[in-house]
């Protein structure tokens, strides 16, 4: 009777540890983890926006348009509500993506705009704001990367036999990942024109 229940055990320990259900919680909390990394990437974004328009508006408050855009970016994006079930509902996880998008282009005109401006690119304040923005992006940037691997890890455990059966048991679903707006514009190679012809070195 005893060795009866050993090998019953031992039978439903390796049917258990071949379903998957493991390997698919871990790579939920992987995804868990890069996604509030991503999030804390953008919130510090977020927060460096007020100060950045505010010393741009010191000196360019006449780009009255770019500083309202950027405004209003930033209050779209944070009245989004980006909890760890986002990333489970495809259609939110579009639309915060799309409101991050938004904002990142907002914040590119206005770096852009603040190019035309010798005194604001002259100021300290705005030299280390803008530092940090280039910083963060470059943040946002690797921390989405980790969150495209972890996603990719998770859904292919939940898509792969027998994983698959257990998901489907347990009503885990494959999760929404960052995508490309325009893949068709970012395949196509840049045109680049000179408008004038270099000039020999003496």
């Amino acid at each position: 009777m005893r060795f009866k229940l050993i090998v019953l055990f031992a039978l439903l320990a390796g049917l258990l540890s071949g379903c998957g259900y493991n390997l698919i919680q871990i790579n939920d909390e992987q995804v868990n983890a890069a996604w509030s990394e991503v999030l804390n990437q953008y919130k510090r974004r977020a927060d460096l926006i007020p100060n950045l328009v505010s010393v741009v508006q010191g000196y360019a408050g006449h780009e009255k348009d770019v500083l309202v855009r950027v405004t209003e970016a930033r209050a779209s994006v944070t009245g989004i509500k980006a909890t760890p079930e986002l990333v489970n509902d495809p259609e939110a996880f579009a639309k915060f993506q799309k409101a991050q998008g938004e904002l990142g282009g907002a914040l590119s005109r206005l770096l852009v705009v603040a190019e035309n401006y010798p005194q604001l690119k002259a100021d300290a304040n705005f030299r280390d704001l803008q530092a940090q923005v280039e910083g963060t992006e470059n943040r946002i940037t690797v921390a989405r990367n980790r969150y495209i691997k972890a996603v990719q890890d998770y859904n292919i455990s939940v898509r792969t036999f027998p994983n698959s059966l257990t998901a489907m048991a347990m009503g885990w679903k494959v999760k929404a990942n960052f995508t490309v707006e325009d893949e068709k514009a970012i395949s196509t190679a840049p045109v680049i024109k000179f408008d004038q012809p270099a000039k020999a070195v003496q």
